[in-house]
């Protein structure tokens, strides 16, 4: 069935590795603003492959999740042409 809900747009970043650490075996997606701003990401690419590890690490350490979310914020502004007010927008703040 089409459930548009679960659509992802391609994503901003390369998808054959993971971001962090390279590894290319067991990859998941990780949507990089989460919660009420889950879907957007997808809409947007603003998503991620990791790897099992990486991704927990993220969770564990708040710190490289704003950096993820920093970098991922930068990233769409460039792709996208946006502004901080235009990010601020699409998804309620900025990083």
């Amino acid at each position: 069935m089409g459930d548009t809900m679960a659509h992802y747009s391609e994503s901003l970043f390369p998808t054959d590795c993971c971001l962090i650490c390279k590894n290319e075996i067991d990859l998941v997606r990780h949507e990089v603003f989460h919660g009420p701003n889950r879907q957007r990401s997808k809409e947007y690419g603003c998503w991620v492959t990791l790897c099992p590890r990486c991704h927990m690490d993220l969770h564990e350490h708040p710190a490289k999740y704003r950096w993820l979310q920093t970098v991922t914020m930068e990233k769409a502004m460039e792709i996208y042409g946006w502004t901080e007010e235009d990010f601020r927008y699409v998804f309620g703040k900025t990083y």
